[in-house]
């Protein structure tokens, strides 16, 4: 499908506001972007390698294999489903492995932090206690970063454990859930491990049975949502505080024309964080006004932009498909980086400008970027000596284009604790009236939007599906790149309620929150983890996971990562939808995947391809959740007498909240 700058009959139209006025100035006239790449192309994807049926796991090939005709059996003699599975294996192993490695160096960061090394402090000394009763450390009489230490080297230990035992963080999933990982013999254990035994299994002449693939492929994913990227969460958490809610803007228009502008890209908030701080350095802030400027003004892009949106209220410039446009203002003196979802590309659309790419991390370089190593013994010196670079381009800046600033801004920082909170109060912090609203019908249930955004798709899909949902009374939970779509067009405030079904609205006016919930990064949807199983722990929605009227979507993803994300969901219980999956060249893998799987695990993968489809067949699913709890019928309103009022136990009736009438 070709994608237009301007729009036209069968092409996929930008339709957000502010990439379209800068792709439309002459100023990016000069400079290609994706947008360019994907309509010059010309031809549709390979169609062997969308169905996941091309194998180069050996120099025999590459053989390209169709379902069901003996001759294009791989030469070894494998078939499609062999071919698609290890295929499908393989990409959820190398997103867990991008998950991991970001979290490992979260972790060290934190071991840092606990020694008393660089600026950063333990802020949430609460929830450092919380986690260390998970990880069996005693915490009475201590001194804080004596236990954020101990907890610190458990958690690396984590990574590597050699022996069969459990990963920890497998104790906060129900005892239910727990049982049945254990029977099926997926509980993941050290985490590099799962990765590695993946990778094994899907070599030439290993494993060619595509369940038992399955099985490993379910452990591999399950070490990342329930090991990695709950460790990285969490710490992170700890380190830099747990997020609030609070107002923030997301759009191209939060570049300054007087200031500095620096672009925080990737995935790892210790940079981010230490930018954040050196930036309010006094010699800092005196270098920029040597240089004319009035400010720095950090902006940020993709996952670090909605790290340190949430923690801290600093505006995203940009989601994934906007990178190269924010370039395109000429309005940046620099974009900085440090791992995962930064194009190549970046570095030949900052030519053009006085722009610079400056990589941080010895794993990412990239031919026409700087390289400045960010050095996490030093964060503060690392992060000066980048901050000096880009404030030195300020005089150097030429034409620039800045789109009026949108004034529809966002609510961010919906973190477990803070729903608690929101939900419970200080006093009686509890998921007691999500669960009440659900069971009597005015929350139809709960989605998560969450992953990439793509070219595939038009860039309205995410507000497509989140409308249809909230109008029909789905609650909605948002992370990464899905978030900060949602957030461009407004859905992100407590304003949107107005596009809310009835029941829904009332409740989102009545506790003052957005319909849809942003709750952080990609790595942080181990937080919707967490938050589902305090749901099944709360009552009247079932034993486990699979039970509840909840589902889940990545419709524009784009990276590994975002199928790892969607195994661990499945394997922990949540369907979830794609727009597709690189599986459909397999008929039998294919139909495992989207029925199959479901009797071993309690849920499955769906696929739909248009955004209203996909929306659609998330309701149909919660309401399949719904009629199987016996909750499909709206319960009658209670109202509370003072006898009631007085009675704190009435939270478990159904149709009554912790707070007063349902």
């Amino acid at each position: 499908m070709a994608i237009t700058r301007n729009g036209c009959e069968g092409c996929t139209e930008i339709t957000c506001g502010s990439t379209r006025e800068v792709l439309g100035q002459p100023l990016a006239g000069k400079v290609r972007t994706a947008y360019d790449r994907v309509e010059a192309r010309g031809m549709t994807a390979c169609l062997f390698g969308s169905g996941g049926t091309c194998c180069r796991n050996c120099n025999m090939g590459p053989c390209q294999i169709i379902d069901g005709i003996e001759d294009m059996l791989g030469v070894c003699g494998a078939n499609a489903d062999t071919v698609a599975a290890r295929n499908f294996a393989r990409t959820v192993a190398a997103g867990t492995a991008a998950h991991t490695d970001h979290a490992r160096e979260m972790v060290r960061g934190f071991i840092e932090t606990a020694k008393g090394h660089g600026p950063h402090r333990i802020k949430d000394v609460e929830k450092l206690k919380s986690l260390a009763a998970v990880f069996e450390i005693a915490t009475e009489g201590r001194e804080v970063n004596e236990i954020a230490l101990e907890l610190g080297e458990k958690a690396l230990a984590e990574f590597g454990k050699q022996d069969n035992t459990p990963l920890t963080m497998l104790k906060r999933a129900t005892p239910k859930r727990q049982a049945l990982w254990n029977k099926l013999g997926i509980a993941p254990r050290g985490v590099d491990r799962e990765v590695v035994e993946m990778m094994h299994r899907t070599h030439m002449g290993v494993d060619h049975d595509y369940k038992n693939i399955m099985l490993q492929t379910s452990r591999c994913a399950l070490a990342d949502g329930w090991g990695s990227s709950m460790l990285s969460t969490e710490l992170t958490d700890i380190m830099f505080g747990t997020p609030v809610p609070r107002r923030a803007i997301v759009d191209l228009g939060v570049l300054r024309p007087d200031q500095v502008n620096i672009a925080v890209h990737g995935h790892e908030p210790l940079l981010a964080e230490a930018l954040c701080i050196a930036a309010q350095e006094p010699d800092i802030q005196e270098l920029a006004k040597k240089q004319g400027a009035k400010g720095i003004n950090l902006v940020g892009v993709c996952c670090t932009g909605n790290e340190i949106l949430m923690r801290r209220g600093i505006p995203v410039a940009a989601g994934f498909i906007q990178q190269e446009v924010v370039l395109a203002t000429g309005a940046l003196e620099a974009m900085v980086g440090d791992v995962q979802c930064l194009m190549p590309s970046i570095a030949n659309v900052a030519s053009n400008f006085h722009t610079e790419i400056i990589t941080t991390n010895y794993r990412a370089k990239m031919p026409g970027g700087i390289h400045i190593q960010f050095e996490e013994e030093s964060p503060l010196e690392s992060a000066k000596q980048i901050l000096s670079r880009a404030i030195k381009n300020f005089k150097k800046r030429g034409e620039f284009f800045i789109p009026e600033e949108k004034k529809l801004d966002v609510v961010v920082g919906f973190s477990h604790e803070t729903i608690n909170y929101m939900l419970g109060g200080r006093f009686r912090a509890s998921y007691r009236p999500l669960n009440d609203n659900i069971i009597n019908g005015r929350i139809r249930g709960v989605a998560a939007i969450v992953g990439c955004d793509n070219f595939k798709l038009g860039d309205n899909a995410h507000e497509i599906i989140a409308r249809e949902l909230i109008k029909n009374n789905v609650l909605v939970l948002a992370t990464g790149c899905a978030a900060t779509a949602l957030g461009r067009v407004g859905l992100l405030t407590p304003e949107a309620a107005k596009y809310c079904g009835e029941s829904l609205a009332e409740i989102c006016e009545t506790v003052g929150m957005p319909p849809i919930l942003h709750m952080g990064s990609c790595v942080d949807n181990s937080r919707i983890l967490i938050a589902a199983t305090e749901m099944v722990r709360q009552g009247g929605l079932g034993e486990d996971i699979d039970d509840l009227p909840a589902i889940g979507t990545a419709p524009l993803w784009m990276s590994e990562k975002a199928v790892a994300i969607g195994q661990y969901f499945v394997a922990s219980g949540v369907q979830v939808v794609f727009q597709d999956l690189p599986v459909s060249g397999a008929k039998e893998f294919n139909k495992y995947l989207l029925e199959g799987i479901m009797g071993s695990v309690g849920a499955h993968w769906n696929v739909a391809k248009e955004p209203l489809e996909i929306a659609r067949l998330m309701i149909a699913r919660i309401d399949a959740k719904r009629e199987a709890l016996g909750i499909n019928k709206r319960a009658e309103r209670v109202l509370f007498d003072m006898d009631m009022r007085r009675d704190l136990t009435t939270g478990g009736i159904p149709g009554v909240g912790c707070h007063g009438p349902a």
